[in-house]
């Protein structure tokens, strides 16, 4: 099974481990492994030998304020509308969300889909209910270059 790791990574956990293990010096190390010297030093400060998380630790707007975000989810939880209907209704009180925006934001709360209503489409069955001893054959008829088979 394979390592993954991010775009930008030059070492693997083997390598990683090897670089906290030896007793070598930074600048032997980083010719070793081909990789600067800081990334030497980096590794053998570590506790791990893992990826670090990349982006942001707590998911944000960079366009809407906690406020708004808090009316659109309170809007949208209240109403279930959807997003078309919702931008209508929010765009009077937030004149600056936009659709893009609007579905990021219910997106990063966990909502932008609208749950399933009982009654909202009608039960399909795959097969048909027959009685015992009914036999029920499919014939399908193919053409090939030959004809009908």
């Amino acid at each position: 099974m394979g390592q993954i790791l991010h775009g930008s990574a030059r070492t693997t956990e083997a390598v990683r481990r090897a670089i906290q293990l030896r007793q070598e010096s930074v600048r032997g190390a980083a010719k070793r492994y081909g990789v600067s010297p800081t990334t030497i030093q980096k590794w053998r400060t570590r506790q791990t030998t893992g990826d670090a998380a990349m982006g942001p630790k707590q998911p944000r707007s960079t366009v809407l304020t906690p406020e708004e975000e808090a009316i659109i989810v309170a809007f949208r939880r209240h109403t279930l509308l959807p997003l078309d209907d919702c931008l209508y209704g929010l765009q009077p009180t937030i004149p600056h969300l936009t659709r893009s925006s609007l579905h990021r934001c219910l997106e990063r709360h966990g909502i932008s889909r609208l749950p399933e209503m009982e009654g909202d489409k009608p039960k399909t069955k795959r097969f048909a209910d027959y009685p015992i001893g009914y036999v029920h054959i499919d014939i399908a008829e193919v053409r090939t270059e030959q004809g009908k088979l």
